[in-house]
């Protein structure tokens, strides 16, 4: 799926429907005991972290999203059904979180029963402009789909003659992009199946709660004196005591106020140079390395880092049981890469490799468990602890192949942040260039002219001109 906002996934005029869980299945959760299994601690950072950056007066909206479209006129009755049947697959999706003790100090879980949970369906009205519509659609997504609320997701559909389009919603806490690329597939098997009469069960899938629990058991099994929260230690200390941001110029005044971002999307080459690319980084270990062998030479080219650190994201669907399941299954390891040791394009793609060799163990422990560990305040100020560039390859994902034809796309909210983030997709038709960065006049000129000297870079692995 391509990354974007809601302004760029090609949101058409139609009637406008929404789902959300029904005021009846809300009733029953505000009285629902304890659920023992706590939150993950990637969840109960991003919760602490809108609870600060709200307490500081700002409301930064941090949700994710999918959109795709449903041939012809749907069937509100079984869409309906497939939403629910999908809503109660995924066991993260009616599972939230509430603070409890004095000061709200501590988050605690409760979870719903599937047969508790039902959606209410509303027919907000018809929209004749595009741009309205995505609008709406946003601050409705902003309102709904926010950390310190719950529930925390919603789902609507844009209905008209020809094809129906569906936009779903949801905290950050409930999903990953992996998460999120699973979607079209499973609600379009779920609503034909319904069509066709065929209405089934929630197919069993390995809930992300019971992950939470079991990774959060051996997190809190290492203490401060484990090997991993020691290179931690180290790398944050030659970071200058902080986490990494984007080794260039963004133009922010330190201590400044949170700015608002802006987006920057495009098709950076297709499948031909992205196969060439592939198979030239291949016995580097592939297009992860050689994607970040490329941000090395550019930033330290851009704004002449003598070294380029960053925390390079992993998922932790390590077994197979967690493959079909949707939840927050990612981790970060660090990396350094002296630019004595990568003044070209394949030193560099040697240099990545031994480093994510070497380190990409440290993302089998939460950050969050390592920063505590370390007994730094981390207090955020921020919605990115750190700058990321992110590489996902997602042509094995199942219906992939369709997204294309279903104006697929996964879905981003921009709004405020001091940080860089960039995500890099392998689609089929090629590879897929995405970022979030500071709205300021010189980011802007440095993050175009990365993402430039990035298409140069794969292109000339390809030996493509």
């Amino acid at each position: 799926m391509r990354m974007t906002d809601i302004q760029r996934c090609e949101v058409r005029p139609g009637r406008l429907v929404e789902w959300t869980l029904s005021p009846a299945t809300v009733a029953t959760a505000k009285a629902l005991p304890e659920d023992s299994r706590p939150p993950a601690y990637i969840q109960e950072s991003h919760i602490r972290t809108a609870r600060s950056v709200r307490e500081d007066g700002l409301f930064v909206p941090t949700w994710l999203g999918a959109a795709f479209d449903i041939p012809g006129r749907a069937d509100l009755d079984a869409l309906g059904e497939a939403l629910r049947g999908w809503t109660l697959r995924h066991e993260t999706l009616r599972s939230g979180f509430r603070w409890a003790g004095g000061p709200g100090d501590t988050i605690r879980r409760f979870t719903l029963d599937p047969s508790a949970v039902s959606l209410h369906r509303e027919d907000v009205g018809d929209f004749t402009d595009a741009a309205a519509l995505a609008q709406h659609l946003q601050d409705r997504f902003d309102t709904t789909a926010d950390a310190l609320r719950w529930p925390n997701l919603i789902y609507t559909a844009v209905v008209r003659d020809d094809c129906t389009s569906v936009y779903m919603a949801f905290d950050h806490s409930n999903v990953d992009a992996y998460s999120i690329h699973r979607i079209p597939a499973e609600i379009h098997e779920l609503y034909e199946a319904g069509i066709a009469g065929r209405a089934e069960g929630p197919e069993p899938v390995s809930s992300y709660v019971d992950f939470c629990e079991a990774e959060r058991a051996d997190a809190d099994r290492i203490d401060a004196d484990h090997d991993i929260v020691a290179r931690w230690r180290e790398f944050i200390h030659r970071c200058g005591g902080r986490l990494p941001s984007f080794p260039v110029d963004l133009g922010l005044e330190p201590g400044g106020e949170l700015p608002t971002q802006k987006f920057m999307r495009e098709m950076m080459v297709d499948a031909d140079a992205a196969a060439a690319f592939e198979a030239y980084c291949r016995p580097y270990g592939g297009s992860l390395v050689g994607v970040l062998a490329a941000s090395a030479l550019i930033v330290h080219e851009i704004g002449g880092e003598p070294v380029y650190r960053t925390v390079v994201p992993f998922h932790t669907r390590v077994k197979s049981q967690w493959s079909q399941s949707v939840g927050w299954y990612v981790g970060g390891a660090p990396i350094e890469i002296p630019m004595s040791e990568a003044v070209d394009f394949p030193s560099a793609l040697r240099t990545v490799r031994a480093a994510l060799q070497a380190n990409r163990r440290l993302a089998r422990i939460p950050l969050a468990r390592v920063l505590h560990l370390l007994g730094s305040d981390f207090r955020p100020t921020s919605p990115d602890l750190y700058s990321i560039v992110s590489f996902v390859d997602t042509r094995d994902i199942p219906g992939s192949d369709h997204w294309t034809d279903q104006k697929a796309y996964g879905l981003l909210r921009v709004s405020y942040g001091d940080q860089v983030c960039a995500w890099i997709t392998r689609l089929h038709e090629g590879l897929w260039f995405a970022a979030r960065y500071p709205d300021t006049d010189i980011a802007y000129k440095n993050m175009r002219l990365y993402a430039e000297r990035l298409r140069d870079i794969v292109k000339g692995a390809a030996g493509r001109p």
